[in-house]
């Protein structure tokens, strides 16, 4: 007696230890080496990496109600985002569809027929009945055990494959509303370029009424008139143009929206967008930021886990399986005990020969994590370019604003002085001309400088992740997830 129990025990143990096998490898995730700090750092942007912006409100900072209302219209109807979505309910049912294997297979059985057999079939006693009843109810129970952790590894995978597609939604939601910051930015800035051209227009009208009325006096020629037409006619062009633009534009945040853009349109008017200041914090946090590094990371562990699938496919398959009930030809004793029946026993399945299936299946498992670890890597690198490219733009087109202004300032005066030595006849009109073109290209321009840098720190912001917490989207869903799956 105590020699089977030792058996008992020993086999238990045996058990124990051969559950708790798994084939995946070691997770080596590629070396990226990232600097302390950002290289690109303009004296105007604080890096206070205690400093937060919240993820869910980032664009607040533009300090633009209209915002707030377009992005909850964005998140309600834009169909990229709804795919996204609906991506990520597929990616979780795919998980749950592989956790299911974590327990045993319960089904019931239950029938009540009318039969006939052949007169001529084989082995048919002649004394048997043609027809005859059968009823049966029964149920039947099967667990495989997980010996060498490939269900345990499918799981993980599909856990893993999950995150990447919850990450895959956060990033797609970055990426939309930045888009429409983006277009809202460009909208805005359309506007002020339609008011300046709108005031150059009035402007140029004055003065070719001035040409007209020294023409007409006999002290201006007619090319003075001429000159000042044309400068007129062009930026009324110049307008008309940037009119079309701005339509466009405004059908581009329609698109967004998920809206048609025949029903869809924004009130032109002057709006004064604030560029944030931005805290960058340093180099090694981005990588907890940006959804896109996330969900990289997460296949990255899913197909290290499915390299676990595949090499446990070389050992063989223990299955145990039990079933049992009733069946009888009547109904008078079909749930006796003499119609019972049952059988319990394990079931073991080992392919000996596959041809090299499993070896290739191993091999292509090998290469989707070194392409799954290389994807990472490129992303990872192009996410600190990104940041440094931005970083760049806000510097420099900093001081080329300030530039810029200084040159509006000149450009005026030099307008000012020059239609003054016109009026007392000091001086041609093509020098009036030259003013007004320089003027209206530095005063756009400036406005230029202004849009850029807004547009920049919009891709610094999607470059980042969208937000400073440390607690996102992502990890949210991990949690809950972890919750629920214990």
């Amino acid at each position: 007696m105590a020699r089977v129990k030792a058996i008992h025990w020993a086999g238990t143990a045996l058990m124990l230890l051969l559950g708790a096998c798994s084939f995946a490898p070691p997770l080596k995730t590629p070396d990226i080496p990232a600097g302390e700090a950002y290289k690109e750092i303009g004296p105007w942007t604080p890096a206070q990496p205690a400093d937060r912006l919240p993820r869910d409100s980032w664009w607040t900072r533009y300090d633009t109600v209209e915002l707030d209302d377009l992005q909850r219209r964005l998140i309600a109807g834009n169909p990229t985002l709804a795919a996204s979505l609906a991506s990520y309910a597929q990616a979780k049912a795919m998980s749950d569809q592989a956790r299911a294997g974590l327990f045993p297979t319960l089904s019931v059985s239950a029938a009540v027929t009318r039969d006939r057999d052949s007169v001529n079939a084989p082995l048919r006693l002649p004394t048997a009945p043609a027809y005859f009843n059968y009823n049966s109810v029964g149920g039947s129970v099967s667990y495989e055990l997980d010996l060498w952790g490939q269900i345990r590894n499918e799981v993980a995978a599909g856990k893993a494959n999950a995150a990447a597609s919850a990450a895959d939604l956060e990033n797609a939601r970055l990426s939309l509303i930045a888009q429409l910051v983006d277009d809202y930015i460009q909208l805005r800035a359309l506007d002020r370029d339609s008011a300046i051209l709108d005031q150059t227009v009035t402007t140029y009208i004055r003065a070719l009424k001035v040409t007209q009325q020294r023409h007409d006096a006999g002290i201006a020629p007619g090319l003075d008139v001429s000159q000042a037409q044309t400068q007129l006619d062009a930026a009324r062009s110049q307008a008309a143009q940037t009119l079309a633009q701005r339509a466009l534009m405004e059908h581009a945040i329609a698109a967004l929206l998920g809206v048609s853009a025949s029903t869809f349109s924004i009130k032109p008017e002057i709006v004064a967008i604030r560029l944030p200041q931005i805290p960058t914090g340093v180099p090694t946090t981005l990588l907890q930021r940006r959804p896109d590094i996330a969900a990289a990371q997460r296949r990255m562990i899913a197909a290290n886990a499915n390299i676990g699938v595949a090499r446990a496919a070389y050992f063989p398959s223990l299955t145990l399986g039990a079933q049992g009930g009733f069946e009888s030809k009547s109904f008078s004793n079909w749930l006796s005990a003499p119609s019972a029946f049952w059988a319990i026993g394990p079931n073991a399945l080992l392919s000996v020969f596959d041809g090299g299936l499993r070896r290739a299946q191993v091999a292509q498992a090998r290469a989707e994590f070194d392409s799954s670890a290389a994807n990472y890597r490129s992303i990872v690198v192009g996410a600190f370019q990104q940041v440094e490219d931005s970083l760049a733009l806000l510097n420099h087109y900093h001081d080329a604003a300030v530039d810029e202004k200084a040159a509006v300032d000149s450009a005026q005066r030099t307008l000012d002085f020059s239609l003054a030595l016109y009026v007392k006849g000091a001086t041609d009109y093509l020098t009036v001309v030259t003013s007004q073109t320089a003027l209206l290209q530095t005063q756009l321009q400036a406005l230029n400088l202004d849009t850029l840098q807004l547009v920049a720190s919009v891709d610094l912001i999607r470059a980042l992740g969208g937000g400073w917490e440390d607690s996102g989207r992502v990890r949210d869903a991990e949690a809950v997830d972890a919750k629920q799956h214990g």
